[in-house]
């Protein structure tokens, strides 16, 4: 009997050994040497300076930027989650209509303008940081009135959406959308000279 606990306890050592500081190091070599950006967060830098990550969204107040959809945790990421509110919760509704005519009045969009539903409900995990095309397009006259921009810049805004917009994945799965974060970026390149 005590012959057995012995080779249990130091199997139990081993297994701890190499399943708990051997193979975590390993892959965390393997996934330094061969993709660091996303082992490290796929964090995204002005300059020196991280303003986020590729893979969380974040709010933007501000009227000069494109806007996220909405989190139920307020972008939070811990905990992450949804509102669990079903399709007959009154307060999902009141949600919705007032997500509704916010989307539309800040944007200046008739009333009759179809919104992109995840302009008007939350994600599951609260921190999705894509949007559709078409939502960053009905977001483009309000952010030209703001930046000022003629003409020919919003052409090159709406240009830029086309340029930063990822595909299906494994040109199969979901629909092609926009990271706001990176677009965001984007345009403050584009126009780091205009009416700050």
């Amino acid at each position: 009997m005590r012959t057995q606990i012995i080779i249990a306890l130091k199997l139990f050592l081993i297994m701890t050994v190499l399943t708990g500081v051997v193979y975590p190091f390993f892959i965390t070599g393997i996934s330094q040497a061969i993709f660091p950006f996303k082992a490290n967060g796929s964090m995204l830098k002005d300059g020196n300076r991280v303003v986020g990550s590729r893979l969380i969204g974040q709010s933007f107040n501000n009227e000069r930027y494109f806007q996220s959809r909405p989190s139920a945790v307020n972008y939070q990421t811990l905990p992450s989650g949804a509102t669990n509110l079903s399709v007959t919760s009154e307060k999902l509704k009141e949600q919705y209509i007032d997500r509704r005519k916010i989307f539309q009045q800040r944007n200046n969009l008739a009333d009759s303008t179809q919104v992109p539903s995840e302009m008007l409900f939350s994600s599951a995990s609260g921190l999705d940081p894509h949007i559709s095309l078409e939502a960053a397009k009905l977001q483009v006259l309000r952010i030209a009135k703001v930046r000022s921009l003629n003409a020919n810049q919003t052409g090159q805004l709406l240009n830029l959406i086309d340029k930063v917009k990822e595909s299906r994945q494994l040109g199969l799965f979901g629909e092609p959308r926009i990271n706001v974060l990176v677009l965001n970026m984007k345009m403050d390149q584009l126009f780091k000279n205009e009416g700050q």
